[in-house]
């Protein structure tokens, strides 16, 4: 491919919005069971790129982990579910919809997955049990990603990041 050119770090920070974004609404990623605190890291990163907001889980570690793992500089959208059935119960009586990325039967795959037009809440699950059932039953649609090889799941914050990107129509 000639003529290609990779373009430098000053020409991708002109493109880029110059503060953080405030809280949109629109998407939030909700890893309330997640397994690894570094996932919250990554998580924020990709909501940043896609203009969405990360939900955590009321425990003693998230403040470090997030603390640790943001690398974008300025604040980031986070919102603090405490007790995350009610949170998501919450959402949705405000009209969000609730999308679990799970395996289960009659689940949408990822490239099926329409773009978000309203407030959507994105419930990822534990990395080896996956969502707790009880709340499936607050979903109105679940999202399953496509896996050829040997592994049960990829890791949250991948599939958190995939669902983000075709959620905010970037994919």
């Amino acid at each position: 491919m000639a003529g290609m050119r990779v373009r430098r770090p000053d020409e991708i920070r002109e493109s880029r919005r110059k503060r953080n974004h405030s809280c949109w609404g629109h998407l939030i990623v909700a890893p309330l069971w997640a397994q690894h605190g570094a996932n919250l890291g990554t998580m924020l990163r990709t909501c940043d790129a896609v203009g969405a907001c990360l939900a955590v889980p009321p425990h003693d570690w998230v403040a470090e982990a997030l603390r640790r793992g943001n690398t974008v500089p300025g604040r980031s959208c986070v919102h603090r579910t405490g007790n995350p059935t009610r949170w998501i119960e919450r959402e949705r009586d405000k009209g969000a919809r609730i999308v679990a990325v799970e395996l289960v039967e009659g689940a949408t795959r990822l490239a099926d997955v329409q773009p978000a037009r309203r407030r959507t809440v994105i419930l990822l699950g534990h990395e080896r049990t996956g969502i707790p059932e009880p709340m499936l039953d607050l979903a109105d649609e679940a999202v399953e990603i496509p896996m050829i090889g040997r592994g049960a799941s990829l890791n949250v914050a991948v599939s958190g990041s995939l669902v983000l990107y075709r959620l905010a129509g970037l994919l």
